[in-house]
């Protein structure tokens, strides 16, 4: 179900590859976080209106307990167990859920990394995972019941 939008939504997120890790950028080439990674992949794909994202400090997950990035992500999407190409994956880095990335085939994933910009990775391997770290799956497409 949605299989064009999915296959949509990964190639755009593929056309990102090699863009700089940046804190609040934007710029496809030129640098991007992770939050606005997600944001311009489904708004450059139709599936979202592009939110406005009060500015936010690099590391405020790490101080503060506040969901600022699981409230965007859960405004707009529906969590799910099972991932399918185009969702969503995020991680608890600190003390709240504060980085994510798009799903091309679990564990595969597509993310923007601090140090080395958007990037392939196992999504369920390294520096993501590391000492437990929490993770959630979530999907803008209606979920069956």
């Amino acid at each position: 179900m949605n299989q064009p939008i999915r296959q949509q939504i990964i190639a755009e997120a593929k056309t990102w590859l090699g863009t700089p890790w940046h804190h609040e950028a934007k710029i496809k080439g030129a640098g991007v976080d992770c939050g606005q990674f997600l944001i311009e992949i489904y708004a450059a794909c139709g599936v979202i209106e592009r939110p406005t994202v009060d500015s936010y400090p690099r590391d405020w997950a790490l101080h503060r307990n506040e969901e600022r990035y699981l409230a965007v992500v859960e405004s707009y999407c529906q969590r799910v167990t099972a991932p399918e190409p185009g969702d969503i994956v995020v991680y608890k880095h600190g003390r709240s859920f504060s980085h994510g990335g798009i799903i091309i085939s679990w564990p595969l994933i597509i993310h923007a990394q601090v140090g080395m910009g958007v990037v392939y990775a196992e999504g369920d391997q390294g520096d993501l995972v590391k000492n437990g770290r929490e993770r959630r799956f979530y999907s803008v497409f209606e979920v069956s019941k």
